[in-house]
């Protein structure tokens, strides 16, 4: 694939994102007007890849933080979980030992 169709590929990819980026969407603007008049200068295309990739780089490390505290709370209402349930296991049994005491004394 040809540079400029692989740079239209990108950019037609980084559209499909809801961008509100100033510099991004500038950026963005300039690079479709540049490919809609078939003639992209280097500048023109460094510039692009340079905001692409200062936006992307920065959404993706705010990506990893929150997957980071998503995962750490999953983590604690899976412990919370796991001891909910090992309590509910104690309570069954003191349920069913109690109730076998209640109908010794009963049948006595």
């Amino acid at each position: 694939m040809p540079s400029d169709e692989r740079l239209a590929a990108l950019a037609a990819r980084v559209a499909l994102f809801h961008v509100t980026d100033r510099s991004l969407k500038r950026a963005q603007s300039a690079i479709e007007a540049a490919l809609a008049r078939g003639d992209v200068s280097p500048a023109e295309r460094e510039a692009y890849l340079r905001a692409v990739r200062d936006y992307f780089e920065s959404f993706g490390r705010e990506a990893r933080v929150h997957l980071r505290d998503v995962d750490r709370r999953l983590e604690h209402a899976n412990q919370v979980h796991f001891n909910l349930t090992a309590e509910r296991g104690v309570a069954v049994k003191r349920i069913e030992a109690t109730d076998a005491v209640l109908r010794e004394a009963a049948e006595l």
